[in-house]
């Protein structure tokens, strides 16, 4: 395979997101959500890839994870509205369901093609299980840091816009006040990931997707969140407490710190 076969894979997706087209304005707006956020993923994936070094095969297949990583979203919304997955599916073994049922990758060699699958229908979890093979997990691993990189810019958009502009379902329900809970500051100090269970307020929420940076897999993708200023713009959606200072400049270091790493 070669950077060139993506093409197809491009054009079957954009033909398949336009199949879930609504006319009424806010339900359109939710899946163009989706549809915007796949194409970022997408190529945050063949950046990340890149950065890696890989090959022009692998940099295919990466970005293919990327293109199809979320294609459970759709069917998901059409069928309850809803993102979440804790109300509704999981929407990334749907989107591994949608990929075998209608054989997109068919053509695909059987190994790159399982590694594509796993990815996807891994990309959202908590942490990674053990057992996935090397090949599938190096795949999985681009996605995960790709997902969060857009995610990121999703919400910090969200967070600033006029409350009567942000798409319905990519709110959590969680109250926007000034308010947030110790302990998950607490796990943040502490470079700990956070659970969305835990969650009480949307300011949860933002420091939840700021512990998010100590799940990172690759160099390349912190150089990313540095140079697109994630943290900062994050930051400056907080209340502006020293507690809050404080998280903010143990998570700057620890960018820091991995930084010049590799993996």
């Amino acid at each position: 395979m070669n950077s060139t076969d993506t093409t197809y894979y491009r054009a079957w997706f954009a033909d398949y997101c336009k199949t879930f087209y609504y006319d009424d304005p806010e339900h359109q707006r939710n899946i163009r959500l989706k549809e915007e956020h796949t194409e970022l993923v997408r190529q945050n994936a063949v950046l990340v890839a890149r950065g890696l070094g890989l090959g022009d095969d692998d940099v295919a297949l990466a970005e293919l994870a990327g293109l199809f990583h979320d294609v459970g979203r759709f069917p998901q919304y059409r069928d309850h509205k809803t993102f979440r997955d804790s109300d509704s599916v999981n929407h990334a073994a749907l989107g591994a369901k949608v990929l075998v049922e209608q054989k997109v990758l068919e053509a695909l060699p059987k190994d790159d093609r399982e590694s594509i699958i796993r990815a996807v229908a891994l990309h959202n979890v908590f942490t990674v299980p053990p057992g996935v093979d090397e090949r599938a997990l190096l795949f999985l691993r681009i996605v995960r840091d790709a997902d969060k990189l857009d995610i990121w810019r999703v919400f910090i958009e969200y967070f600033i816009v006029n409350p009567d502009e942000r798409p319905s379902a990519a709110g959590l329900g969680l109250p926007d006040d000034p308010t947030y809970s110790p302990h998950i500051l607490e796990q943040l100090r502490q470079r700990e990931m956070v659970r969305l269970d835990d969650l009480r307020t949307l300011n949860d929420f933002k420091l939840l997707q700021l512990a998010w940076i100590f799940d990172l897999n690759f160099a390349p993708s912190l150089r990313l969140l540095r140079e697109r200023n994630i943290v900062g713009r994050l930051a400056g959606t907080l209340p502006s407490t020293a507690e809050i200072s404080d998280a903010i400049t143990s998570v700057n270091n620890y960018v820091r710190e991995r930084s010049g790493e590799t993996r």
